[in-house]
């Protein structure tokens, strides 16, 4: 268990927790800060995310940097990515946050790119890397969602609605990248077409 591992393992353990601070109605009161009003535990939530974002980026590094792959990081690492955005965006949707037609595009194309994912490897070992479109639809997921947790902190000063506006950003390079991933894999259906 090297420390990539052990870092993607404390992002799968933030998730529930996150879950719990953002459903449970703890009535621990809200806090004024950076022009906006935020309840109390949404503002734990955030930090445990905002640490999970943290963790996501240094086991890559780590893993790359010092050649800590591994299978079980291979499997791990992108699921525990996965469950996290999606947490977060459905709560987000109950909460009003997020329209229910984003949250549900957000989660057809993680579904549908993993499993395109799968069917290459499985057919013939080949491993779709993240392309830049990839790279920023995750960042702008990351920056979505913690501007939505946070009200717009800052950014409410002015009446910018800064997490709405990455919102569907990260919307448009999750489309984008999406059918990018589809066309590069495209060769995994034709057997379908025969």
């Amino acid at each position: 268990m090297n420390l990539p591992n052990k870092l993607t393992i404390v992002r799968l353990i933030i998730i529930p927790f996150f879950l719990i601070l953002m459903v449970v109605p703890f009535g621990w009161g809200t806090v004024s800060f950076l022009g906006t009003t935020v309840p109390i535990a949404q503002v734990i939530a955030a930090v445990l995310f905002i640490a999970a974002t943290i963790t996501d980026n240094l086991d890559g590094r780590i893993a790359r940097g010092q050649h800590l792959i591994t299978n079980f990081g291979k499997f791990t690492d992108p699921l525990a990515d996965k469950l996290l955005v999606m947490t977060a965006f459905i709560v987000l949707t109950a909460s009003h946050d997020v329209s229910a037609w984003v949250t549900s595009i957000i989660i057809w194309r993680e579904l549908a790119v993993t499993g395109l994912r799968l069917l290459l490897v499985e057919q013939n070992g080949t491993v779709l890397a993240a392309k830049m479109p990839g790279k920023i639809k995750t960042t702008t997921q990351f920056i979505a969602i913690i501007f939505l947790l946070l009200k717009n902190a800052i950014f409410a000063y002015w009446n910018i609605p800064f997490g709405q506006i990455m919102l569907y950003i990260c919307l448009f390079f999750t489309i984008y990248s999406g059918i990018d991933y589809f066309i590069q894999g495209k060769g995994a259906f034709a057997d379908g077409f025969k």
